[in-house]
């Protein structure tokens, strides 16, 4: 076990993270949760309350980038490189599904709190924030409106195969991964089309181009 005596806040707001997560699916994202994985790591509960002034949120964001960076280890460049962008794209989300799974009552008590009125900027932000390094780590480099576009679609496929994973009974949740493989194929054929549509576009007839010329002829 890592000794957490001379850590950081910021040390051990991520360290004792996954430990309040294994705690969580019966205690709540709550002080309880908090003071089970201090006391297994051997930290004043005071100073474990410090490292999450905004109570059970920062916990939970602490948890989700603590599975971001598991996630990311889990997929190995070289696997990234020699694979298609949709196959990318399904290891990582693939990845970060396995780094949640032992803790899928979590989750879904996560969930319930980022689904509160009062948490739902903070829960935007957090899922913009995984699906963004999903990208990068896919080799993602736009920076025009395919950046946002990319990532929101993202987001919602990534959203809707979070539901079905909470509830999947399947082995090794083949059907979460199905679902998902759908979800990206999606992504895909819209892809395509829109790059079609774009192409298309710069040949259409343009008709202010064409009302112009009729004020102002060509001489």
């Amino acid at each position: 076990m890592t000794d957490l005596s001379d850590a950081t806040l910021d040390e051990l707001r991520i360290a004792l993270a996954p430990r309040i997560a294994a705690n969580a699916g019966f205690d709540g994202w709550s002080d309880d949760a908090l003071g089970a994985a201090a006391d297994a790591a051997g930290i004043d509960h005071d100073v474990a309350r410090l490292a999450y002034p905004g109570g059970a949120v920062d916990m939970i964001d602490a948890w989700f980038l603590s599975v971001d960076r598991a996630m990311a280890h889990a997929v190995s460049a070289e696997t990234l490189a020699a694979a298609k962008v949709r196959d990318r794209i399904a290891l990582l989300v693939e990845a970060r599904l396995d780094a949640v799974a032992p803790e899928r009552e979590a989750l879904r008590r996560a969930l319930a709190v980022l689904a509160t009125p009062g948490n739902l900027a903070r829960a935007a932000r957090l899922g913009w924030r995984t699906v963004d390094l999903i990208w990068r780590r896919a080799g993602d480099t736009a920076t025009d409106l395919n950046h946002y576009s990319k990532r929101a679609i993202l987001l919602g496929v990534y959203g809707a195969t979070v539901t079905v994973f909470l509830d999947d009974g399947s082995e090794g949740f083949a059907d979460s991964r199905a679902f998902l493989q759908r979800r990206i194929d999606g992504i895909l054929r819209f892809e395509t089309f829109k790059a079609g549509m774009t192409k298309r576009a710069r040949y259409r007839p343009s008709l202010s181009r064409f009302v112009g010329r009729l004020r102002y002829p060509e001489r």
